[in-house]
């Protein structure tokens, strides 16, 4: 099944209005929780993080048969076949920007450093999506992400 509404607004794409919402909540980045779902109203806080900028999110393919999107952690990487994740392709993003049907995402690669407090870094590697294409998202657990903002 298509989430592709046909029109050019986020207007009936369910996944793009979760979306929308990360998007608004990561740029007014608020230190308290609530519901623990993709569209609770504000980003958490917790003992480890004393503010969250991030609602890091696993992105699902209509036609992916459950296996989560994977991108390139680094401009020079093309392909994530065959690759592990973890090494030089990730499954973990960054809502940047949306407009109509359309996300902008920024790939987050694992943090490597073992004193730190959060689990991912930034990258410079972005792509855009068709938000009809989805089929389902799952939200981890909000973060902070240094140099996003």
């Amino acid at each position: 099944m298509n989430n592709n509404s046909g029109s050019s607004n986020n207007s009936g794409n369910c996944i793009n209005e979760i979306l929308s919402i990360i998007l608004v909540l990561q740029e007014n980045a608020c230190p308290d929780n609530c519901l623990d779902t993709c569209d609770r109203p504000m980003l958490g806080g917790g003992s480890n993080c004393l503010v969250c900028n991030t609602r890091p999110v696993m992105l699902y393919t209509c036609c992916g048969n459950g296996t989560p999107w994977s991108m390139p952690i680094s401009k020079d990487t093309t392909n994530c076949s065959g690759q592990p994740i973890g090494g030089s392709c990730s499954t973990v993003f960054r809502v940047e920007k949306i407009e109509g049907n359309c996300c902008t995402f920024r790939v987050l690669a694992e943090n490597t450093d073992p004193t730190s407090l959060y689990p991912y870094v930034t990258t410079n590697s972005f792509f855009t999506m068709d938000c009809g294409c989805l089929c389902a998202i799952r939200c981890l657990t909000d973060t902070y992400v240094d140099c996003v903002c």
